[in-house]
């Protein structure tokens, strides 16, 4: 049951939202490695809203339903990319938020794949989608209901 509508939100929350979110998926960073990310934070998060979304959207986008299913045991497959490892690895440990612990490692292990640049626009990313799951379940948005909207030539 949706306790805060749409239309329950003040002016220019959404809208506000929104263009951090255009920012990341208009970044030049991998759309189908973004979803990728989007849904091992929105399991992590138990965000069904977010789930129904991502998936969908990362269909739509060409990723398998295997990969996008199998995020949350990304470590017990062998279809991930090292690339795509080190972005869920830090996902992870971005939503997590472990106290005390050290975040070295997980930026070594980014550097190989990508720029101090990409590095800061995975970091939005990450954060993007936490401020999402976490609005969408105070929210009580109802997941299955989502479709993806078709793209504009």
């Amino acid at each position: 049951m949706e306790r805060i509508t749409q239309k329950d939100l003040p002016e220019g929350f959404i809208s506000g939202l929104r263009k951090s979110q255009d920012y990341i998926d208009n970044s030049g960073l991998d759309f189908k490695l973004l979803e990728l990310l989007r849904m091992r934070v929105s399991l992590i998060n138990n965000c069904a809203y977010c789930l129904d979304m991502h998936l969908k959207e990362g269909m739509a986008a060409g990723e398998t339903a295997l990969r996008l299913v199998s995020v949350a045991a990304w470590r017990e497959t062998n279809y991930y990319t090292p690339k795509e490892q080190a972005v869920l690895a830090f996902a992870e440990r971005l939503t997590y938020m472990t106290p005390n612990e050290p975040s070295e490692d997980i930026h070594d292990e980014l550097s190989k794949h990508f720029s101090k640049q990409e590095i800061a626009l995975l970091t939005l990313a990450v954060i993007q989608i936490n401020s999402w799951n976490r609005l969408t379940r105070s929210f009580g948005t109802v997941a299955g209901n989502y479709q993806v909207k078709k793209q504009t030539a």
